[in-house]
């Protein structure tokens, strides 16, 4: 057998890691080794990608919206075609953008936006959709937007264009010594010239294309002088900033690494299964005070639950009856306990709990608790069927059912946590979605649409009641379009009312719609719910004409609809 070369004879090693000092060629049987002769070069912390004309282009052109629907615009339809069209521009800028779940779920929600915003639009509506900007950016860039990391990514996008903005000029420098054809700009300035030049020859051959150009010409030099009579200093700030978040939304995987959220991530520690002679050592100090504490909840809200069934389920209430304690201050002060039992079930079940042997006592014990939750829960929304029960629907009384069903889906969220072993940092991300869920189901529904269409139906089945809530609360246009059914209504004092309201709303509506208005206001402060109500007002102008031409029936008629009704206030 021949000897061993010396180690000065012997060959050098390989190498095998990038200039970056990064390994390359991970071996064999590694983690995230493919197999003899792959190389794997590992991802940089932010997006090394090339900079191409697409993405110049998408920030100017979302400049340009922002100004002409925000800085320009006076009403929502301006912020139904901005959500509209910001999509289609961070697809079309991105490079090589992620469409994954989040991607069409987020894009589908901003489109509903926009449509609800084109049809009745609201603050909150506007709201939920900037909101959504940075989370389909977030999806764009293969980043799930829960709602702890959009609220990084968010506060992120006003320093990390810096990073990109390094990297713009790295690569000019390097295209610039790499490209040694001379006068480049020639490609482009010398075929514009050709079409200039034969362009204005073909025009003027022509008078009848004279005519037009000229025509065109002014057109577009009167709106442009239109537009510098508005234009200010405060405009271009404008126009920089949105320059600046653009560059964000563009490209947003230049941003450092957010935390990961695949499933080994967001997964917690499983129960371990202690040898003997190791049961003490995984004993928590704390199982005795959490038994002791879901021993004493159970108790107390099987107390409770009894005393709840037997003064507010199948009984008839009696005149005077306080709903507006039992069911409003009540039912937020239930929603309350059981917000508290939420976070009392996550706080319990965290860290030695998990494993502990005697895990499965607390266990059962949570699952009694939970089955009395949900009985506290139904209780909850008996409460707030009693309120609607007794005089109609609100929109506060539409928020409180929110809330109470987002509370209801947390406690199911923290089951899950306790069931599968997911971690704390899982069940905040999901409970923070279902919220985020619920404000933006609020703001996309037409709620005074869906309140006063139950109210109505109410009153015309004889139950007069939901009449107040017509009277005392601010209705949107959507809400006036169902309303024209008690037009037909027996009682006459709500029929009446309701036709002086109309009549009132129908004089709003015309000085609203009137062209000269209309031009003034701009296209942005379209909206279709209005439109619909303007025509729908102009049909039925025979049936309001008595109340349209006298003021003073038409004031009397409201002040006595509303006099009759507070009675059930």
């Amino acid at each position: 057998m021949p000897e061993p070369l010396p180690h000065s004879q012997a060959e050098p090693p390989t190498d095998s890691r990038t200039p970056g000092g990064v390994s390359a060629t991970p071996p064999t049987g590694a983690p995230g080794s493919k197999g003899p002769g792959t190389v794997e070069v590992a991802r940089p912390l932010w997006d090394e990608s090339p900079t191409g004309w697409r993405e110049w282009l998408a920030v100017v052109l979302l400049v340009g919206l922002c100004d002409l629907t925000i800085y320009r615009g006076q009403g929502y339809a301006g912020y139904s075609l901005l959500f509209a069209a910001v999509p289609w521009l961070l697809v079309a800028g991105g490079w090589r953008p992620h469409f994954r779940t989040a991607t069409w779920v987020t894009g589908s929600l901003l489109l509903l936006v926009a449509l609800r915003l084109l049809w009745s639009g609201s603050s909150l509506a506007v709201l939920v959709g900037f909101a959504l900007v940075p989370a389909f950016a977030m999806a764009l860039g293969n980043r799930l937007p829960y709602v702890p990391e959009w609220c990084r990514f968010t506060a992120r996008m006003w320093v990390a264009p810096f990073d990109r903005l390094a990297r713009y000029h790295h690569q000019s420098l390097q295209k610039r010594a790499s490209d040694r054809r001379p006068s480049r700009w020639m490609e482009v300035t010398l075929p514009l010239a050709a079409l200039l030049a034969f362009g204005a020859i073909f025009v003027f051959a022509n008078p009848s294309l004279v005519r037009y150009v000229t025509d065109t010409a002014e057109k577009i030099g009167l709106e442009l002088q239109r537009w510098f009579d508005h234009f200010s200093m405060l405009e271009v700030l404008f126009w920089a900033v949105t320059a600046w978040l653009g560059l964000a939304l563009v490209r947003p995987r230049f941003l450092r690494r957010l935390p990961a959220v695949d499933a080994e991530s967001v997964v917690d520690a499983k129960v371990v299964e202690l040898q003997p002679g190791e049961t003490a050592a995984g004993e928590s100090r704390l199982f005795r005070p959490y038994r002791n504490t879901l021993l004493t909840v159970v108790g107390l809200f099987a107390v409770y639950l009894v005393f709840e069934l037997t003064t507010l389920w199948f009984r008839e209430f009696p005149e005077g009856f306080y709903y507006a304690g039992y069911a409003h201050q009540g039912a937020a002060w239930l929603t309350i306990a059981l917000a508290l039992a939420t976070a009392t079930l996550s706080l319990i079940f965290r860290a030695e709990i998990l494993r502990d042997p005697r895990r499965p006592v607390l266990t059962r014990l949570a699952w009694i608790w939970s089955i009395q939750n949900f009985l506290l829960a139904l209780s909850v929304f008996n409460r707030m069927h009693i309120y609607v029960d007794f005089n109609g629907m609100t929109r506060m009384r539409t928020i409180g059912l929110f809330g109470i069903s987002t509370v209801v889906v947390g406690f199911v969220l923290v089951l899950i946590k306790i069931s599968r072993g997911k971690s704390f940092l899982w069940l905040v991300r999901s409970q923070l979605w279902a919220l985020s869920f619920a404000v933006i189901l609020y703001a996309l529904l037409p709620v005074d649409m869906l309140v006063h269409r139950y109210n109505v139906r109410r009153v015309m089945n004889g139950d007069v009641a939901a009449a107040v809530q017509i009277s005392v609360h601010p209705i949107d246009d959507e809400g006036y379009l169902v309303l024209w059914p008690l037009l037909n209504c027996r009682d006459p004092l709500i029929e009446n009312g309701i036709r002086g309201m109309l009549a009132e709303k129908s004089l709003t509506v015309g000085r609203s719609q009137s062209r000269r208005r209309r031009a003034r206001r701009g296209w942005t402060t379209y909206q279709m719910s209005e439109q619909r109500l303007g025509q729908q007002l102009e049909a039925n102008r025979a049936e309001l004409a008595p109340l349209l031409s006298d003021e003073t029936a038409r004031t009397e008629a409201i002040r006595k609809f509303h006099d009759y009704v507070y009675q059930w206030y």
